[in-house]
C-alpha cells in the first residue's frame, strides 16, 4: 500500500480536517450509515479491504446515538431482469450477488452494528442511493432531521449517490473521513476532495473524533 494509499484512510488524508464551516452540529442530526454489510467484507467478491479499518470509527458514532442512526442496506435483486435497462447488464456481470446465489445472510449488517438495530433504524435500498426512491427522504423530514452525518462504502460510489442525493433534498451532510471507504483509493482520495471543495456550502468533512466531540 502506497503511502499516499494509507493517508487516504487515516486522519491524514484529504479532506480529512474539521471545518464545521456550516455551524455547529444539531441535536437533530442523524448518522446515516452507508450499506456496511458482509458482502461488502473482505472475503466476499464484492469486498473492500478497508471495511474492516473503518469498522471502530462507524461503530462508535453508532453507539453513541443508536436511536439517531440509520443503517441503510443494498439489497441485490433475485435475478438481473428483475431490475430495469443498465442494471441488468451489472448484475449479469455481478450474477453471483444476485438472489439466486448470494447467501441471505451476507446482506445482514457486519457485528457489532447488527447488535445496535434496533433502536438504530434500518432501510433498504435496490440501488446505489439511500434517496433514490424518496422514502428515507421523508422520513428524515417527519422527524425535522437537522443534518447527515455520512459513514460507510463506498466513498465514490453508494456513498456518493447518496450524498449528491442528501444535497437535493436540502440536507446539510457531514463526511467522516475516517468512516467511509472504497476499494479504490484513487476514487476515495478523489472523491474526499470533491465532497470539501467544491460542496463546501452543503458538506463538511471531520474526523470520528471531531464528531464526537461536537455531536450533542
Amino acid at each position: 500500500m502506497s503511502s499516499n494509499a494509507e493517508r487516504a484512510y487515516t486522519s491524514d488524508g484529504p479532506g480529512s480536517e474539521p471545518s464545521f464551516r456550516l455551524g455547529p452540529l444539531a441535536e437533530t442530526t442523524v448518522h446515516l450509515c452507508v450499506d456496511m454489510q458482509r458482502v461488502f467484507a473482505p472475503g466476499s467478491v464484492w469486498g473492500s479491504p478497508w471495511v474492516p479499518r473503518i469498522l471502530p470509527a462507524v461503530t462508535a458514532i453508532a453507539q453513541k446515538a443508536p436511536e439517531r442512526t440509520v443503517f441503510t442496506r443494498f439489497i441485490p435483486p433475485r435475478r438481473p431482469d428483475d431490475m430495469p435497462g443498465m442494471w441488468q447488464r451489472y448484475y449479469e456481470r455481478w450474477r453471483d450477488v444476485t438472489g439466486e446465489r448470494l447467501d441471505p445472510a451476507m446482506l445482514d449488517l457486519l457485528p457489532p452494528l447488527a447488535g445496535l438495530a434496533p433502536p438504530a433504524h434500518v432501510y433498504d435500498k435496490a440501488t446505489y442511493s439511500a434517496f433514490s426512491s424518496g422514502g428515507l427522504a421523508t422520513w428524515l423530514r417527519e422527524r425535522d432531521v437537522g443534518g447527515l452525518l455520512v459513514t460507510g462504502a463506498e466513498t465514490d460510489v453508494c456513498i456518493l449517490s447518496t450524498v449528491l442525493g442528501a444535497i437535493e433534498y436540502g440536507f446539510r451532510v457531514t463526511i467522516v473521513t475516517d468512516g467511509v471507504c472504497s476499494s479504490s483509493d484513487p476514487g476515495h482520495d478523489m472523491l474526499l476532495e470533491l465532497y470539501a471543495k467544491r460542496f463546501s456550502e452543503q458538506i463538511d468533512t471531520a474526523t470520528t473524533e471531531a464528531v464526537l466531540a461536537a455531536w450533542p
